[in-house]
């Protein structure tokens, strides 16, 4: 098991601890619900260093990644970040990540923890007809993230970047409190807020980690932990790898279509997309909120209607989410029942309890 250079602050902060993607990370400190609260509310920052790093240069850079990935890398520039997924010739996925171009020939992407070696590996398979080069970086970055709508207030005191100049999905390279750090807009809760990536020490990790959370006392600052990381992205409908996405369910199915670039040349699943596409999807990952008594949880049946036996599928993502104050999840529908106000029930308890279809976002923070 595998710790970040956190590890000690979360013991000095009472977190409990939990194996998650072969590292020891807190799952909470006090409570999930008011995590999420601080997170929507004000601020909150989470330790997010068991993500991966994975450093992509050289001269075919660009056409190593468009063709190994869905998006088109080569739109970015220097200091903007999108989302992408790397694909399976079925158009499934591999994993999904972020990619940050850092300079000309040189990318970052940041890729799920418990995913890292396995992307790496496929990259240097993949790729290897191209002329670049994969390093796996993971191990040497501590990332923090810093979200809520006091964010910025709080991240300001630290930093010698003027945070108010950096959009959403871009980034600048500056000092945190005099470390050298990529500092971005970007997160997965849903709000405002920045994650940023630096190098060093478990000393010098300590220190930015409990800087923020003096800095952030006058806005009661949490810190917090991989559930409400969790609501708090299901609230936002951001999937989540091995819930929601997977390598049995392809990118126009997981209702991220507007991330498929097909025109911009060959790349690894296009073929398979292309088709689907053409012919349309048979399920597609959908929201619903319970209209009945009850939490669904990941796992669990969903039916068609209360005396059906057979389910037609099953919740990939649920919970009670205490920002909207709804029980709601996300599950793969056949397409016929994928109409908002669509009536389905989510097996719980040895029950069956009546839900619907619902718009997503759950939420949408305020601009």
């Amino acid at each position: 098991m595998k710790r970040t250079r956190l590890y000690n602050a979360h013991k000095k902060l009472n977190g409990k601890i939990i194996e998650f993607a072969g590292f020891e990370m807190p799952i909470w400190y006090k409570s999930m619900i008011k995590e999420h609260m601080a997170v929507r509310n004000s601020v909150g920052i989470f330790d997010v260093s068991h993500m991966g790093e994975i450093l992509v240069t050289g001269e075919e850079a660009a056409e190593m990644l468009n063709y190994l990935t869905a998006n088109n890398v080569k739109k970015l520039k220097p200091g903007k970040i999108h989302y992408n997924a790397l694909l399976t010739p079925k158009g499934t996925f591999v994993d999904d990540l972020l990619v940050y171009m850092l300079d000309d020939n040189e990318y970052l992407l940041v890729v799920n923890a418990a995913n890292t070696k396995k992307d790496y590996e496929w990259i240097l398979n993949k790729g290897k007809r191209f002329n670049a080069k994969a390093e796996n970086l993971s191990d040497e970055y501590t990332q923090i993230a810093i979200q809520g709508p006091k964010a910025q207030e709080v991240l300001q005191k630290m930093t010698d970047l003027d945070l108010s100049t950096i959009k959403y999905y871009r980034f600048k390279v500056g000092k945190v409190m005099g470390k050298e750090a990529i500092v971005s807009r970007t997160g997965y809760t849903g709000e405002d807020g920045f994650e940023i990536y630096f190098k060093g020490d478990e000393e010098e990790a300590e220190k930015i980690w409990f800087s923020l959370l003096e800095n952030g006392k006058e806005f009661d600052i949490l810190p917090c932990g991989l559930a409400a990381r969790d609501s708090l992205r299901l609230e936002a409908k951001m999937p989540l790898y091995g819930n929601d996405i997977g390598e049995t369910t392809t990118v126009l199915e997981a209702d991220l279509g507007w991330i498929l670039k097909l025109d911009k040349g060959d790349f690894i699943g296009k073929e398979a997309l292309e088709q689907q596409r053409r012919r349309g999807v048979s399920k597609l990952l959908v929201g619903f909120e319970m209209v009945e008594d009850g939490i669904p949880r990941p796992l669990e049946d969903v039916f068609k209607s209360p005396e059906d036996k057979e389910s037609v599928s099953f919740v990939t993502s649920g919970g009670y989410m205490p920002y909207i104050k709804k029980n709601i999840g996300l599950t793969y529908l056949p397409i016929d029942m994928t109409k908002i106000g669509t009536e389905i029930y989510i097996g719980i308890h040895g029950g069956k309890k009546k839900a619907k279809v619902v718009p997503t976002p759950f939420y949408k923070r305020k601009k």
